[in-house]
């Protein structure tokens, strides 16, 4: 990355841009200042500047980036769930998208599965921050929409929507070692939507 130009804000983002992409390469365990430096192109000196150490600035990174894929899920909620027009073929499109990758988010997931991977080393206010802006704001979200679907038993909302997340979300490509086909992805989203209205469907 080239040394940024600007202000104190654009060095920061070129910061956690930086250290997003070496934290999801390296893990956080691995990861050094040196490297975060050289990749967002400026001096060690400068990234303590504006981060104390690298566990405040790996919570940075992974509630920044947390936030982001949360806002692009959610425009999937909005787009697929805001009006139903056929329940079981909206909840299909809905995880179908979902699971296909989403555009900026590669780094987020590699992250994300450097941080399982190496739980036990992770900061734990890390772990918390990433889980709030994150997987637990979407739950809430999308638990609220639909406990608004006519049709739907969801009397426990934030259950629902895990439930529907855990049925769906696990053929993400993101977090596999191997991508699958649009069919399988298809496949595997129906089969895991048609579980969940067995369940909750009225």
């Amino acid at each position: 990355m080239g040394r940024p130009r600007g202000g104190q804000a654009d060095k920061r983002r070129a910061i956690l841009a930086g250290a997003l992409t070496v934290f999801a390469r390296d893990g956080y365990t691995r990861a050094s200042v040196d490297a975060i430096s050289a990749e967002a192109g400026v001096s060690t000196r400068t990234v303590y500047n504006h981060f104390q150490d690298k566990a405040h600035l790996f919570r940075a990174v992974i509630q920044e980036s947390a936030e982001r894929t949360a806002e692009a899920q959610l425009a999937l909620v909005d787009r697929h769930l805001g009006k139903i027009v056929a329940l079981e073929q909206d909840l299909i499109d809905f995880g179908v998208d979902l699971a296909r990758p989403i555009a900026g988010t590669a780094e987020h997931f590699a992250l994300v599965r450097q941080v399982n991977a190496e739980a036990a080393h992770i900061p734990p206010e890390a772990v918390e921050a990433w889980q709030e802006a994150g997987p637990l704001r979407v739950r809430r979200e999308l638990g609220k929409r639909l406990a608004a679907i006519p049709g739907l038993r969801a009397d426990a909302p934030e259950r629902a929507a895990l439930h529907l997340m855990a049925l769906v979300s696990p053929w993400n490509p993101s977090f596999l070692a191997g991508a699958l086909t649009d069919a399988e992805i298809t496949d595997a989203v129906t089969a895991g939507v048609r579980a969940f209205l067995y369940g909750y469907a009225e």
